[in-house]
Formats: structure tokens, sequence, C-alpha cells
């Protein structure tokens, strides 16, 4: 199956999510070209538009005397792409660079010690997993490997029973100590950066969602993510493709297939290239993150490389009543000659409520209304079993 929680990707039908689409085409959106890409010989355009995010400069999210309330219904409401940017945040760009340059060593460490960082009681969600998820062909998905770890918490609880109900959320972090000693630092500094502005976008979320509908204090994103032992950091490495394979077409899913994220906030870098053990530009116009907007539109979503990305998730839509939208999106690896031997590496933060949180769902939701009671009220730890129970049962 397609990987679920911790928070893993969940994979569905497009048709059947987009039969309710909007029809209002995306307007008002910078369009370009993303400056780490560039065009390679005898390589084929993309046939889809590149739509640049919405952008919101870490100054700006910093005041909270300021109505951002423009910007987020641009880019997270219902006819935006899902996804806002944050420029200039201090220290992030050094930060990035120091994680993503260790996942290629995570990757290539001896075959013994990397067994050693899994934890399949986790369901692969704590340390080293590689091969354990299914592509949307059905295979399994050796294109890359992920090192998972909570970046606030190294042990979130300590209570049996929770860990054994809840190990991809409850089970203590895996670190390669003797290994790779550089790892937990260089993981829990950007996480926790990333953690910060995350919060910071989700007190202006609060006061776009706050005009329309009413929110008590206790269920405000902020506070609920705030008060969260759940959020979860995923270190991405994308294997090289080898020639063969670098010379198909096979669509803009070809590294990563669609999904739509599961909590609530995921924070995003984006991706670093590597040939040779050396940072290059992206050889491939067309690769990269991919969306699915809510007219059904297919773009290709860009942002630059100082800026932090985030996207909203399946539970802030449902939570918020669909003013904060999630989108669908994947990734594209690059294609042609000048691809073959290139990696690609990132960093995902998937902030997410607490397990015992108790979340108040709406009346009418469009996402796995089948799973949620007559009272309306499920923890998040229940709502993610549920999940994982439809999802096991239908893909495995």
């Amino acid at each position: 199956m397609t990987a679920i929680f911790a928070c893993k990707a969940i994979s569905f039908d497009l048709n059947s999510v987009y039969a309710r689409s909007l029809s209002r085409p995306l307007a008002g959106r910078r369009l370009y070209c993303h400056v780490s890409c560039q065009k390679s010989s005898g390589e084929i355009e993309s046939p889809f538009r590149t739509v640049g995010t919405v952008s919101i400069s870490y100054s700006e999210l910093k005041d909270k005397r300021l109505d951002l309330s423009p910007k987020v219904e641009e880019g997270f409401g219902p006819n935006g792409l899902g996804i806002i940017s944050v420029s200039e945040v201090p220290g992030f760009s050094d930060l990035r660079q120091t994680l993503l340059n260790l996942s290629p060593r995570i990757a290539t460490l001896p075959t013994n010690v990397r067994n050693q960082l899994e934890d399949p009681d986790s369901r692969y969600n704590f340390g080293w997993s590689h091969g354990k998820e299914k592509l949307e062909s059905g295979k399994f998905d050796t294109y890359k490997g992920s090192y998972y770890a909570n970046p606030v918490l190294d042990v979130p609880t300590t209570d049996v029973s929770l860990i054994q109900r809840y190990p991809h959320y409850c089970r203590a972090n895996i670190w390669p100590t003797d290994a790779l000693p550089d790892l937990e630092s260089a993981f829990k500094a950007l996480g926790k950066l990333m953690l910060d502005v995350g919060l910071l976008l989700a007190y202006h979320c609060d006061h776009y969602v706050s005009k329309a509908m009413r929110i008590n204090e206790d269920d405000l994103l902020q506070q609920i993510l705030m008060r969260s032992r759940c959020h979860k950091g995923r270190l991405l490495y994308y294997f090289a493709k080898q020639q063969s394979e670098s010379m198909k077409d096979t669509g803009v899913s070809s590294w990563c297939g669609w999904h739509t994220d599961h909590g609530s906030l995921t924070g995003l870098t984006s991706g670093m290239y590597i040939k040779n053990g050396v940072e290059v530009s992206c050889p491939d116009l067309s690769a990269g993150l991919y969306v699915r907007t809510r007219n059904n539109q297919i773009v290709r979503a860009v942002f630059a490389e100082d800026e932090l990305a985030y996207q909203i998730g399946e539970i802030t839509e449902i939570l918020s009543q669909g003013h904060l939208c999630a989108t669908p999106h994947s990734v594209q690896a690059p294609k042609g000659e000048e691809s073959i031997g290139v990696e690609r590496s990132t960093f995902a933060l998937f902030m997410q409520p607490d397990w015992d949180e108790f979340l108040k769902f709406p009346a009418e939701i469009h996402h796995h209304q089948e799973l949620i009671p007559p009272s309306g009220t499920l923890t998040f730890g229940e709502y993610s079993e549920a999940l994982l129970h439809k999802y096991y049962n239908r893909k495995l």
C-alpha cells in the first residue's frame, strides 16, 4: 500500500475526490520557471503550467497586527494551490543545507547499519525506511528512502498501552549515534525551526477562518498544534534514476505518487539535487512538485530555494469546513540524458494533532465520512486508526 501515517501520505481516487471540483481557474498567480532548473539538450518541456506559490515574508508572519487573510485565502482557500511559502526565515538556508547534505550519507551507510536503524514495530515510521511503501502501480517503492523522527520529543510517552496502540506516533526516536552522529542535531534544529514558523502561519490561518465560522480558542489550529506530541519529520533521499529509467516519460508522479497529506500542516524544503557528490541545478525544467488544483488542473508548483513551503493537510480541511483546502500533489523525477545519476534530497515536517486530541467533526465532510461516529467526535489517534484500517484492508 501507499504509506500512510507518521505522517505518510494517503493515495486515493482523484476522480472521486474531485467530482466536487470548483470551476474557477487559477487567477492572479505569478507564472515562472524555477531558477534551479535548466533545460537540457533534447528535453521535452512539461505540458503543464509552472505556478509560483503565494509568498509571505517572515517579518509579516511574525506581526500579529497584520491581517494576512487575503494571502491565506489566495494560497490555502478553495481556489488556491494549498501551498504558501515563507521567505527570509533567519537561519533556514544554513540549516537546510546542513541536513539535506546528510541525506545521501544515510542512504549509503552499510546495509547492516541501516537495518539496525529500522523500526518495523512502528510500521517503519521511525528511523530508516526503504522499499516498505507501495507505488500507484502496486510495486514496492525503491526509488526513495526516508528517515523519520520526532524533532521535538525523543520519547513522546512512556505509557506502554499507548505505545502499543499508536506505535507510529508514540515509539521513541532512533538515531545513528555512532554511524552518523551529526544527524540528530541537524534534524532537530531544522525540524524545530519549521515547527515554529508553521505555528506562526497557523495563527494567521485561524484569523482567516474565524471570519467565516466561530471557533473556540481550544479548537484553533495553532493551539491544537502547540500542545501536540505527534509532530514528525521525514528526511527524504531520492535515488538516482539509471539510464533506461531517465529516458522514459513516466509522468508527473515518477518519484512520488499522487497523494494528499493526512495531518494538519506540512512544512517542506525545496529539493537539493546532487550528482557525483556535488550539488547541481536540476537538469530538467519539468521535474519537481506537481499539484492538482480544486478545478482539476495539474500545475507545477515552485518556490525559491531559500523559502519554506507549507501545505494544508486533510484534517485541517475537514475541521475548517473547507475554508482551508488540501490539494493532491506528486513529485516528478528529472528526465533526459543529463538526469542520469542525479539524486534529490528534501525534508518534510508533518504537523498534526496529538493522539489524544478530541476532534469535533462538522456534520458534513467530504473526506472519510463513513469513519465519523454519530457523536461527531474522535481523537486524532482513533481517526488515524480507522484510516489505517481502511487503507490496509483496501490495498494490501
